[in-house]
């Protein structure tokens, strides 16, 4: 069984112990066991301190590159949006030639196709009568008292373009209707580009196709079997 006074010593061991010591040395003890504690806090405490500033100087570099980030990005955007506006003003640019090329003389290549235009417009609005709302713009209108041309002009003629130009003319058409205005309607579609198969196909929907031949406007060659649609 082990011993349960194993550890304790008796007055006399104490007082054994105790020899030799005196005031100067238990107080120079004392003092020492507390310089070694002050110096742990004091390293402690340096050691929180300096922890303290590397998550302060982590943080502000972490604010710094957000802030690049952010800068980085918003000159981005503004490159972006620079590019559009370029891009969008190019291609406005691009398609205000594209219709001066074809700003004259429409009226005169239809002559000889039995058509007696005698006013052309360019940019003509069909507007809602009770809303003012545009429900339809032709690049060209041409018209007489007997039959009126909604012309289309694209840079690059496309299908597509020729779609939306049918549904074009048959907006304009129930234009007409509300206002009792019987003249026929007629369409055509101008290109400085024309594909042979986008030509076929606007030929094909009974749509006459204007194209370049030098300085002038011109009426591509019709396919004998072509019949121009009536609206």
């Amino acid at each position: 069984m082990e011993d349960i006074n194993a550890g304790i010593i008796t007055a006399e061991q104490a007082a054994e112990a105790a020899k030799g010591l005196t005031f100067e040395i238990v107080w120079a003890a004392l003092m020492e066991d507390r310089r070694q504690m002050q110096e742990s806090q004091k390293r402690i405490e340096e050691s929180r301190l300096e922890s303290q500033k590397r998550m302060q100087e982590s943080k502000k570099r972490m604010e710094k590159s957000e802030k690049r980030l952010q800068k980085r990005m918003e000159e981005t955007q503004k490159a972006i949006k620079e590019l559009s506006n370029n891009i969008g003003g190019v291609n406005n640019a691009l398609g205000r030639f594209t219709e001066s090329l074809f700003s004259t003389g429409l009226d005169e290549i239809f002559t000889e196709l039995g058509y007696t235009f005698s006013k052309q417009g360019p940019h003509v609005k069909f507007k809602d009568r009770a809303t003012g709302k545009i429900l339809a713009e032709a690049d060209y209108f041409l018209e007489d008292g007997e039959y009126a041309m909604a012309v289309e002009v694209k840079t690059e003629l496309k299908e597509g373009d020729v779609n939306d130009h049918m549904d074009r003319i048959a907006v304009i058409r129930a234009y007409f209707d509300e206002r009792n205005d019987r003249r026929t309607l007629v369409g055509a579609v101008a290109g400085g580009i024309i594909h042979e198969n986008v030509l076929k196909y606007a030929q094909k929907q009974g749509l006459y196709v204007i194209t370049k031949r030098g300085d002038s406007a011109v009426i591509a060659d019709m396919p004998e079997d072509f019949k121009a649609r009536k609206w």
